[in-house]
């Protein structure tokens, strides 16, 4: 493997080069590396390789002409790669897709960034070291390198390694332990010192599941799981911060479509499917406002005949799902519920088919770890402006990138449900 680094700044790679693992791979001959200097490539007396931004701005631009004599200066094949912000995310699926690759080389840019034209007059597939900004592509580039370099045979000491470090199987790795067994009273677990291999190998295995569950969910999408994978998975749910998003139904105040406030009734497939909805992805509980009594009358009636009347005897899974609803005179009536469950008062989120709401799914997420959220879901032509002033945040749309925003409020509940939640927090 031969990395080619073209950089301004070689000097950068002088220490990380000649140490630990990659400085012996380097040794060994395992991995090869030049530094190309885009100054030796230019041709006025100063070897400029920097000019400032055509329509102005700060900072200063690298220059095409020099990274274009530099990169044509490569081997044929040579895989071109260039570090930047605006690339895909670097991971080990792409480490070990690189690692099969004989030259790799490394652009680095500096200062406000590298003359746009530079990628269309080459083949560079671009790659970022991660969401937040960098002085230079340097460190990406060093961070690439051993990532990839791991790969390649006689990299490390013991080459099974690479198989259990994290990420390797799309986890995070499990916790390790050494000597000594007892630390300021802080113990080594029983198992690991048991010699029961099966069992190691199955609390390892558990603690990867765990640390990826708690600390990176999302990394789950893309990792095969056993049955016994995902029974232990659903162990952990109790601790989910799931259990902290609720959902109400609002049936007045709403719009009709004159404009006006008006009253909905009850249907039947939103009690049923945003209940569903809330026990499939493990939700607090879902809270049905209407001030009409006969309304609450009915939606009581319904709820029993799925719970402890003949509906619920036939389907006790519809029993389960509509047992967590309530039925409410008003949003305040469900705040205080929730209060009361949760021992905090919770953040009120609005949602809306129209605008651009000021707060993301994402951000939604993340609400959850702080406290209790209540999504407020509108019927009829949406919510009033009465209810969603009582609302911290509105919700962006689940389409607000399309002029046709007319779903269901039981099929945009059950999209913003997976949208902040998902198959895992």
């Amino acid at each position: 493997m031969h990395f080619h680094i073209i950089t301004i700044l070689p000097e950068f790679f002088e220490s990380p080069l000649s140490c630990g693992l990659l400085g012996k791979a380097i040794e060994k001959g395992i991995v090869q590396t030049s530094l190309i200097f885009p100054r030796d490539f230019t041709s006025d007396r100063h070897s400029t390789v920097d000019d400032r931004p055509y329509g102005g701005g700060p900072g200063m631009v690298m220059m095409v002409d020099p990274l274009f004599k530099a990169l044509n200066s490569l081997p044929e094949n040579c895989k071109k790669i260039l570090l930047t912000p605006k690339g895909s995310p670097f991971n080990q699926q792409a480490a070990r897709r690189f690692s099969r690759e004989r030259d790799i080389a490394l652009v680095c840019g500096r200062y406000e960034g590298i003359d746009t034209r530079i990628e269309k007059l080459f083949d560079l597939e671009e790659v970022s070291a991660g969401d937040y900004v960098l002085n230079g592509g340097e460190a990406a580039a060093l961070c690439l390198m051993e990532s990839v370099s791991r790969f390649l045979p006689g990299f490390m000491g013991k080459q099974e390694s690479v198989g259990e470090e994290s990420f390797s199987e799309g986890l995070l790795e499990y916790p390790h332990y050494t000597r000594p067994e007892q630390y300021q009273g802080l113990g080594v677990p029983e198992v690991l010192l048991s010699g029961h291999h099966g069992r190691i190998s199955r609390w390892r295995r558990e603690r990867s599941l765990e640390n990826t569950f708690r600390l990176r969910p999302r990394l789950l999408d893309e990792t095969t799981l056993s049955n016994e994978d995902i029974d232990f998975l659903r162990s952990l749910e109790k601790f989910s911060p799931a259990r902290n998003l609720y959902l109400s139904l609002i049936h007045a105040p709403v719009m009709n479509k004159t404009g006006k406030e008006s009253v909905t009734s009850l249907t039947n497939l939103d009690i049923h499917d945003i209940a569903r909805v809330c026990e499939t992805f493990g939700l607090g509980g879902y809270y049905i406002c209407t001030p009409l009594k006969d309304q609450q009358a009915l939606g009581k009636r319904l709820i029993a005949h799925w719970t402890t009347g003949a509906g619920g005897q036939g389907n006790p899974d519809r029993a389960v799902a509509l047992s967590g609803i309530s039925i409410c005179e008003n949003l305040d009536e469900a705040i205080s519920c929730i209060e009361i469950q949760a021992g905090i008062k919770p953040q009120i989120i609005a949602t809306s088919a129209r605008g651009s709401g000021n707060i993301t799914f994402g951000e939604v997420r993340s609400l959850l770890n702080r406290g209790p959220v209540l999504i407020v879901l509108g019927t009829g032509y949406g919510l009033s402006p009465a209810v969603v002033s009582l609302a911290d945040a509105i919700l962006r749309p689940v389409r607000y990138l399309s002029p046709f925003n007319h779903l269901s409020v039981r099929s945009a509940t059950s999209i913003m449900v997976d949208r902040i939640i998902g198959d895992y927090y």
